[in-house]
C-alpha cells in the first residue's frame, strides 16, 4: 500500500511552458536589432535652408480691405461698391500673381446670408486667400 505523493498522479498541468515565448522573443529582438539601423536614412542631402525675411526688391502684396455693414453695403478698400463691381474687383485680383488676400470686416449684427454670398462670389471668381477681421478681447 504504499502510496507516494510526491509523483505524478495524472491531473491537469498547473505550468506553462515559456520556451516557445522566449524563443519567439529572441527573434523579434534579432529582427529588430537588425532592420534599426536600416531605418535611418543612408543617403544624405544637403536641404536649402528657407529664409522667411522678405528680399527688399520683394513687396508684400498689400491685403483688399472688404466691409459690410449692417444694411448689407459694401465697402472695397473704403469706396462705396454694388455686387457687380464686387464681382468685377474680385475677377480682377484673383487674376494677379500673387493673388493679395481678401480680408473682410463685417458688422456683427450682419446677417449671415450677405457674408455668404460674399464669399461665394469670391470663391467663383477664383480668390483663394479669404481672411476674416475681428477686434481683441476688450
Amino acid at each position: 500500500m504504499g502510496m507516494s505523493t510526491g509523483g505524478n498522479n495524472g491531473g491537469p498541468m498547473s505550468e506553462i511552458n515559456v520556451t516557445p515565448l522566449v524563443d519567439v522573443m529572441l527573434v523579434l529582438l534579432i529582427i529588430f536589432m537588425i532592420t534599426a539601423p536600416l531605418m535611418s536614412h543612408s543617403i544624405t542631402i544637403d536641404l536649402p535652408t528657407a529664409n522667411p525675411k522678405v528680399k527688399d526688391d520683394e513687396m508684400p502684396v498689400p491685403p483688399l480691405d472688404l466691409a459690410i455693414k449692417q444694411d448689407g453695403s459694401l465697402y472695397f478698400n473704403d469706396h462705396p461698391v454694388t455686387d457687380v463691381e464686387l464681382r468685377a474687383q474680385f475677377a480682377v485680383n484673383a487674376q494677379k500673381s500673387p493673388q493679395p488676400e481678401l480680408q473682410i470686416r463685417a458688422d456683427k449684427t450682419t446677417e449671415y446670408k450677405i457674408v455668404r454670398k460674399v464669399l461665394g462670389d469670391a470663391k467663383d471668381a477664383g480668390m483663394v486667400h479669404v481672411g476674416f477681421m475681428t477686434t481683441g478681447k476688450e
